[in-house]
């Protein structure tokens, strides 16, 4: 009975001492990464929060929000809302198939959104044109999801099944620039790397944030 007492007490002081030693994981400090013309860094402070930057050509993003660290991965939780770069100004039933109509005082970026219609599950890719248009002659459609090409994040949600429209006139709206980080860890490879899978926002493999000496 007595060693069974000690095998316990033991057994209790190793998890504490593992549990201390994993809260005890720091990552404050600059960690950048760079391949070609891409460069992205974070900022992270001992109070829990976290700065990022992230330019790819004529394309320049940024996240700000918390972070918390679970053994050795590192989950963001930025400010901006996933799944709402997107607002719908005006949807209505006419005429046959589906149509969607974008705009933004910029008409440089209504071309190449990624337009995902949805049928028993399958989805169709549609991109839209120069003038920010997409039609599509399907008699049905389950759901519409929407994303940027050039600011990809989580799709944004413009029809569900309940839905009953066929055309969307739908604005561009300026978060499109931030980061929301949803479903994108990183982890902490050793005191100086952290390092993310391939996503949405860096679709890329081997991606290694190193801190700045």
């Amino acid at each position: 009975m007595k060693k069974l007492k000690i095998l316990g007490i033991s057994f209790s002081l190793i998890c504490i001492l593992q549990t201390s030693g994993m809260a005890q994981k720091s990552i404050e400090g600059e960690f950048y990464f760079q391949r070609m013309e891409m460069v992205a860094g974070f900022n992270f402070t001992a109070d829990g929060k976290f700065q990022f930057f992230y330019s790819y050509g004529a394309v320049d993003r940024n996240a700000s929000g918390s972070y918390s660290i679970e053994g050795d991965l590192i989950k963001l939780k930025s400010d901006k809302e996933p799944g709402k770069d997107f607002t719908i100004t005006q949807q209505s039933k006419k005429g046959h198939g589906y149509t969607l109509v974008f705009e933004d005082p910029n008409k440089y970026f209504l071309s190449n959104i990624r337009c995902l219609f949805y049928t028993d599950g399958k989805p169709e890719e549609v991109l839209s044109n120069s003038d920010g248009e997409v039609h599509v002659e399907f008699a049905h459609c389950d759901s519409i999801y929407i994303q940027h090409g050039l600011y990809p994040d989580i799709f944004t949600l413009i029809k569900d099944e309940k839905n009953q429209n066929n055309f969307f006139r739908i604005s561009l709206n300026r978060t499109l620039e931030q980061v929301s980080f949803k479903g994108i860890d990183l982890k902490i490879q050793d005191d100086s790397t952290l390092t993310c899978l391939a996503n949405y926002l860096m679709p890329m493999e081997n991606i290694s944030f190193l801190q700045k000496k």
